[in-house]
């Protein structure tokens, strides 16, 4: 199964509170933190929910 990895590139502050849990859900504390997930439905939709403070790359 492929996976993706995760880069937080923008701050939380000032998000709402739901955009800040997601973050903490993937496992992103601060501006460069980077995880890899498995690419599943789920956690797509957890980055839709935060994409316009992460950027995503697709690792095989």
């Amino acid at each position: 199964m492929s996976q993706v990895v995760v880069k937080q590139t923008k701050s939380q502050i000032s998000e709402k509170p739901t955009a800040r849990a997601t973050l903490r859900a993937l496992g992103l504390h601060r501006i460069g933190d980077q995880v890899v997930h498995e690419d599943v439905p789920s956690i797509r939709g957890m980055i839709k929910t935060v994409a316009h403070l992460v950027t995503v790359e697709e690792v095989k």
